[in-house]
């Protein structure tokens, strides 16, 4: 058997694509908003998006895009490494760092690579990489390229946790790689018991902030400020491409990990540089964020309306708690027959199947923005109940 044979023998796609209910590569043939249009022409609301602050067709922050374009050009040709750092990448870093509260910060061209650069560069021979099981794959992923060993602990199980780090030899290096707001289940990890159980047994802290950066915290900068607890938190990986409205990553930490993986990350290192627009959209941006409060006030004004919405209608969004929502809806045919239901009723979502669920314990992934009116969410719960109750997932 040849190696692309199982490439040659793949028909999972084509097989629901027979079924009429494939839901992956939908066209956009709008920009991103709170209403979209789909190739064909087809209007729908959007909650499938994690643009939470709404600001991917903010004015602001596409002057900013298109300044940058026309005074810096399109791309870098280069790595951050080499030729491709521009003042304007400093000047981001400058920014991120003070609204982190951290003395540096490294921006990457994305957020999968800022883990993977991040945790694979840390992580060395004899040490240990210790995450969460619902952990994003990027910080997977980046746990296998370290050469240490990797070990997970049951999702939010501070008991299991702890038994794994007890199993560690206490000379042994740790570092614990959660999370802060988990991008399926839309709960928040538990912060403060890790930041003892860390110090407990002498584990570093990194905070995947990718879905927090802009909702939690007193200014919306991430989980560690949710929670008080930046003192306690080594570094913090951050994303543009949900709240900041653009493409890229960032590592906030102190100075010296900076200046460690600017020279070790290789993903940093081989990567080309993230370009002019993509760098001063983000930064505009992070600018809109500080100056607008009013934006995470509504985020979460809209999150608590719906949550308790789904509750009553009987939707079991399990445990829940930030602007993602999933509705646990059973097995891979009714999510899959759900999303395309939903779509023809007008609204966007996001199904969520093996292997990223146990089977049987489907999801449709909802989430919300800033920018979703009160008559956005009630056409959104019009339809929600009256698909539920067809699918059998709800009681009329």
């Amino acid at each position: 058997m040849g190696i692309l044979d199982k490439c040659r023998n793949y028909d999972d796609a084509e097989e629901v694509r027979q079924l009429g209910l494939y839901p992956y590569f939908r066209e956009i043939d709008s920009e991103q908003d709170t209403w979209v249009t789909l190739h064909g022409g087809k209007r729908v609301l959007m909650l499938g998006s994690n643009s939470y602050m709404g600001l991917t067709n903010h004015p602001r922050v596409i002057k900013a895009a298109i300044k940058a374009t026309e005074e810096l050009g399109t791309g870098c040709a280069g790595s951050r490494f080499l030729n491709g750092t521009l003042k304007i990448h400093r000047e981001l870093e400058e920014e991120l760092a003070e609204f982190m509260g951290t003395e540096a910060c490294l921006v990457y061209s994305t957020g999968f690579q800022t883990n993977l650069g991040t945790i694979s560069a840390l992580v060395g021979r004899r040490e240990y990489v210790v995450t969460d099981k619902f952990d994003h794959a990027s910080i997977y992923d980046g746990a296998r390229l370290a050469f240490g060993e990797y070990i997970r602990y049951e999702h939010n199980d501070m008991a299991d946790l702890e038994r794994k780090l007890q199993n560690i030899s206490p000379e042994a290096n740790k570092f614990i790689v959660v999370d802060g707001v988990f991008s399926m289940e839309g709960d928040i990890a538990k912060l403060p018991e890790i930041c003892d159980l860390a110090e407990k047994y002498g584990a570093e802290v990194m905070v995947d902030d990718a879905h927090a950066i802009g909702v939690l915290g007193p200014n919306g900068n991430g989980t560690a400020a949710h929670f008080s607890l930046q003192s306690k938190v080594a570094m913090t990986m951050g994303t543009f491409s949900k709240s900041l409205a653009s493409l890229g990553g960032f590592l906030a930490s102190e100075a010296s990990v900076i200046e460690f993986l600017k020279h070790n990350s290789r993903a940093l290192i081989f990567s080309a540089s993230p370009s002019p627009a993509n760098v001063a959209a983000a930064r505009e941006a992070l600018h809109i964020i500080e100056e607008e409060p009013e934006r995470r006030e509504k985020l979460w004004e809209n999150t608590r309306y719906m949550l308790d919405s789904f509750k009553e209608m009987g939707y079991n969004t399990g445990v829940a708690e930030t602007p993602i929502v999933p509705l646990h809806v059973g097995d891979m045919m009714t999510a899959f027959t759900m999303c395309h239901r939903l779509e023809e009723e007008g609204i966007f979502i996001n199904p969520v199947v093996p292997p990223a669920t146990p089977p049987g314990d489907c999801l449709i992934r909802v989430s919300f923005t800033a920018t979703h009116t009160r008559d956005d969410l009630d056409f959104a719960l019009d339809v929600f109940r009256k698909v539920g109750i067809e699918m059998g997932v709800i009681d009329s």
